[in-house]
C-alpha cells in the first residue's frame, strides 16, 4: 500500500471487562483512545461481562459457556475518498504477483516482480499472510477494488433508491458489485487476491482446497435475486430482533412488502402482531443458525423459516462455515469442526440448487469499507470486527430492492426498549462489545434514513 499520507483506493482481542450500562449511553470511544472499557461501546459480541457463561447475542450468537476473552480469541482464529473502481476476474488474472513488505506503521507495500520474471496471479498460490502479523487492519492499494456482476439489475421504479441524488450515498454505492460466490468464483487468481483480507472479507490463513471444496457444489445463482411483483417497484422489509418492535403493532405493515428479510433467530410465532410472519430471505451463519435454535427455543423458535420459495443466504464467516458448506450440498454429515456429525441439509427446505446463496467476500468488505468502517479496526483485535448479520441483510436489500424499510434495528433511544422483541419491558437491556460495532451501525442507519435511502422504524410515541 502507499503510505497513509498519499491517495489510495482506501479501501489477542483485549478482555471484555465491562459492558455499557443498562441505561445505554451509546457514546463510542473516540479514535485514538487506548482499547479498554470505553472501547467496548463501539462493538458488540455477546451480552455478558467477562466470566459470564450464558446468553444469546442480539443477532443469535451464543457464548457456549466460554468467557468473553475466549470467545474473541476463538473468533480471531475462525473468523475517505471513494473511487468507484471495479475489477473483473479477467483484470485480476492479468495482474502479476507482487512481493509484500510491511512498514512499522502497518502499511503494506506491493513491489511488482521485475519484467521478465513476472508470474501471473493465476499460476500458483502465493505465500499465506497471517492475522497475527498485523497490529491493526492492513490496508492495501486494492482494498477498495471489487469484482462486478455483468448482469446488473434494471429497474423502472420511479421511487427506487438507485435514483437517489444524495452525493454521499451515490459516491459510495456500487449497484453492480458482485453479491454472491459460487462454484466458478474461486480460482487461483481470485484466491491470491482475496487471501490478503481476513475472514469474512477474504481468505487470509485459509487453505485453497478448503475454500474450493466448500463452493464447488454451489451453482451460479439466478439473477436478479428479487423481481417485481406487479407494481414496478420491489419493496422490501428488513426485520431485526431489536426490542423496539415489542408492542409496535408493525406486523401487518411488514408483511405487505413484496419481500421480507430476516436473520438468525427469526422468531415470528406468537409475535405476528409486532413482526409479521412472512420470510422471503433468511440470512445466517452456521453458528447463528444452530445457536438460535438452542437459545430461542424458549420463544418458540423450533426451526429456521421454511416459507414456500424462500431464499437462504449464508454468510461465510469462518472455517466452520466452509465445513458446513462442504456437507450441505452433498447431504453428508459435517466431517470436522464444531458441527461434526451434524447434517446441514436437514435444516433447510426446498431446492437448494435454486434457493441457496453465499455472500461474496468482496460484498462484505465493500459494506465495511464504504459504510461501516469501525474504529475497532485500528486495534489489535481488528480480525474479529465485522458488520452484524442484520447489517449485511440490510445492505443486501439495498442492492436487490427498490424500496427498503428497516424494522428492529438499533436507534438512538435503544435504552428504552428490551434487549429483543421476544422479551418484555423491564428485561435485559442492550450491551455493547467488540465484534459488531453497533454504534457505527446506528449512525449509518440514521444517516441513510435522513437521506431518504431507507425508512427506519422509530417509536414516535417516545
Amino acid at each position: 500500500m502507499r503510505p497513509s499520507g498519499s491517495r489510495t483506493l482506501d479501501p489477542d482481542a483485549p478482555s471484555a471487562a465491562a459492558a455499557a450500562s443498562s441505561s445505554g449511553s451509546g457514546s463510542g470511544s473516540p479514535i485514538g483512545t487506548p482499547p479498554g472499557k470505553e472501547l467496548l461501546e463501539c462493538g458488540f459480541s455477546y451480552p455478558q461481562t467477562e466470566g459470564a457463561t450464558e446468553g444469546p447475542g442480539i443477532d443469535g450468537d451464543a457464548n457456549d459457556g466460554r468467557t468473553m476473552k475466549e470467545l474473541a480469541l476463538d473468533e480471531k482464529e475462525n473468523f475517505t475518498p471513494y473511487d468507484n473502481e471495479e475489477l473483473t476476474t479477467k483484470d485480476i488474472e492479468e495482474r502479476p504477483i507482487a512481493q509484500v513488505s510491511l512498514s512499522p506503521g502497518n502499511e503494506v507495500t506491493l513491489t511488482p516482480q521485475p519484467p521478465g520474471g513476472q508470474r501471473h496471479i493465476r499460476s500458483e498460490q502465493q505465500p499465506a499472510l497471517r492475522k497475527k502479523d498485523f497490529q491493526k487492519m492492513p490496508k492495501w492499494d486494492f482494498e477498495d477494488v471489487y469484482t462486478s456482476n455483468d448482469h446488473s439489475r434494471q429497474t423502472a421504479c420511479p421511487l427506487s433508491l438507485r435514483t437517489s441524488e444524495d452525493a454521499n450515498f451515490t459516491e459510495s454505492f456500487l449497484p453492480n458489485i458482485n453479491l454472491f460466490m459460487y462454484n466458478s468464483s474461486v480460482n487461483m487468481s481470485e484466491w491470491n487476491r482475496l487471501s490478503h483480507f481476513n475472514n469474512p472479507f477474504g481468505f487470509m490463513e485459509y487453505d485453497y482446497k478448503d475454500v474450493k471444496g466448500a463452493v464447488e457444489n454451489i451453482p451460479k445463482p439466478q439473477q436478479p435475486l428479487l423481481v417485481s411483483r406487479g407494481g414496478g417497484c420491489v419493496t422490501c422489509a428488513v426485520v431485526g430482533m431489536a426490542g423496539i418492535l415489542n408492542g409496535s403493532g408493525m406486523g401487518q405493515e411488514i408483511d405487505r412488502h413484496d419481500y421480507v428479510f430476516r436473520m438468525n433467530g427469526a422468531v415470528t410465532q406468537g409475535y405476528e402482531d409486532d413482526v409479521g410472519n412472512k420470510t422471503s430471505i433468511y440470512l445466517h451463519t452456521a453458528h447463528s443458525l444452530t445457536a438460535a435454535l438452542i437459545y430461542n427455543k424458549k420463544h418458540g423458535f423450533k426451526r429456521i423459516p421454511q416459507d414456500e420459495g424462500i431464499k437462504y443466504v449464508m454468510i461465510p464467516e469462518g472455517i466452520r462455515d466452509l465445513q458446513w458448506l462442504q456437507a450441505l450440498f452433498t447431504g453428508k454429515l459435517v466431517a470436522a469442526g464444531p458441527y461434526k456429525n451434524l447434517r446441514p441439509s436437514q435444516y433447510y427446505s426446498g431446492d437448494l440448487n435454486n434457493q441457496f446463496y453465499l455472500l461474496h467476500p468482496d460484498f462484505m468488505r465493500y459494506v465495511r469499507n464504504r459504510f461501516l468502517k469501525s474504529p475497532g479496526l485500528d486495534y489489535d483485535f481488528w480480525p474479529v470486527v465485522r458488520p452484524s448479520n442484520g447489517a449485511l441483510a440490510l445492505f443486501l436489500a439495498l442492492h436487490t430492492c427498490d424500496v427498503v424499510n428497516a424494522y428492529g434495528f438499533i436507534t438512538e433511544d435503544y435504552h428504552k426498549y428490551p434487549y429483543n422483541y421476544c422479551e418484555g419491558h423491564g428485561q435485559r437491556k442492550m450491551n455493547f462489545y467488540l465484534t459488531h460495532d453497533f454504534v457505527t451501525e446506528m449512525k449509518a442507519w440514521k444517516k441513510l434514513h435522513n437521506a431518504g435511502i431507507i425508512k427506519l422504524y422509530q417509536r414516535m410515541d417516545n
